[in-house]
């Protein structure tokens, strides 16, 4: 047989045993239990930081102090649990966006994925100079090239520097997505069509700065010949959520992975979030209640989100996803990627990662 084992991942000075990102899924979905375990089996683990807070007893009193403080907890704890690679998941939309950069810092982590918004101004503390040497890598999140190209040139003429890696996520992801609902189903945005885009955009930054910038392709991506598929296309890695969910060491509770194995096809649907973003979700009761223009009252301890406008918002959206992680789906609902129905068994992470490698190996056998 003539077939192509999984490639590294290179970030830098960082170097990844196989190119799979483990997608940051915030409130409690991928804290350090799955992180440490994706790290722990070759692959880059990420902690989601949204609400991260709601996992300290005084959030509803303090919620900035226990975004912080429970920030530092799993960091900290994931790192004890592995000598891999984490990273954290941020959203540019969080109202304390830059205190959660700064943690991230001053913890050390390996990178830090900024996506919902632009990681433009107010940077500073994230770009290196003769002092940091083991500065945290920088890995926006995009979904366009026009995204891509605002990023890198905001950070060439302000900062001197550029991110060390970019993460293309298509319209088939799960959660919040960067794109208008009208363009989700469109072919012109589909993330064969925008990755080469993206490609196109930062080679030039990458002979200016003398640095390789690996592309991460997201959204959608399943099995090993996925992987295989878009490193072809030119990526140097994926990034995967949904799969991660229906592993025994994601940290939700086994009623949000349960939901995952029971949905089908038609139950996922694109939902208009409260924080102003079309997201895909797992069809249920609440959402089909929030749909019908029944209200889910709640008392916002402070606003997380900048865009979120909590006095008119049918329901908080952050108190939904985390009811969903705790396994109370009456109350909530769960984000998912578009090929969640395909799921059908909880396993490990080592399983998961052994199983991807091998499709991949069969797609890249397939091609000769």
């Amino acid at each position: 047989m003539n077939f192509k084992k999984i490639p590294k991942l290179k970030i830098g000075n960082l170097e990844a045993k196989i190119p799979i990102i483990q997608g940051g899924m915030a409130i409690g979905v991928s804290l350090s239990g799955l992180a440490s375990a994706v790290a722990n089996a070759g692959g880059i683990g990420v902690i989601g930081t949204a609400g991260i807070g709601m996992l300290e007893p005084d959030f509803g009193k303090n919620f900035t102090e226990a975004n912080k403080r429970a920030l530092r907890k799993v960091i900290r704890k994931a790192k004890e649990m592995t000598k891999g690679i984490i990273g954290v998941n941020i959203m540019a939309a969080l109202s304390d966006f830059y205190d959660m950069v700064k943690i991230v810092v001053e913890e050390k982590a390996d990178l830090v994925f900024i996506g919902a918004g632009l990681p433009l101004r107010g940077l500073e503390v994230l770009v290196p100079d003769k002092l940091k040497k083991n500065i945290t890598k920088v890995v926006p999140i995009v979904s366009s090239s026009r995204a891509a190209k605002i990023i890198f040139q905001y950070w060439k003429k302000n900062y001197k520097h550029v991110p060390d890696a970019v993460v293309v996520e298509g319209p088939l992801a799960g959660g919040h997505l960067g794109f208008k609902k009208e363009q989700i189903d469109n072919p012109n945005f589909v993330l064969e069509k925008i990755l080469p885009e993206v490609i196109s955009v930062i080679k030039p930054y990458e002979n200016e700065f003398d640095k390789k910038i690996p592309i991460i392709a997201a959204g959608g991506i399943y099995t090993g010949a996925d992987i295989y598929k878009y490193i072809q296309l030119g990526a140097q890695g994926v990034q995967m959520a949904t799969r991660f969910v229906a592993t025994y060491e994601c940290d939700a509770s086994i009623k949000f992975k349960e939901t995952y194995l029971k949905c089908q096809k038609d139950d996922l649907m694109i939902i208009d979030s409260p924080v102003g973003l079309p997201g895909r979700a797992v069809k249920n009761r609440f959402l089909e209640e929030v749909s019908s223009g029944v209200r889910k009252p709640f008392k916002c301890p402070w606003k997380c989100l900048k865009t979120c406008n909590f006095k008119k918002a049918p329901y908080c959206i952050a108190l939904a996803l985390y009811n969903a992680q705790q396994g109370k789906l009456d109350d909530g609902f769960a984000f998912a990627g578009s090929n969640a129905y395909r799921v059908d068994k909880i396993i490990s992470v080592k399983e998961l990662i052994a199983n991807l490698s091998e499709e991949y190996e069969k797609a890249s056998w397939c091609d000769y």
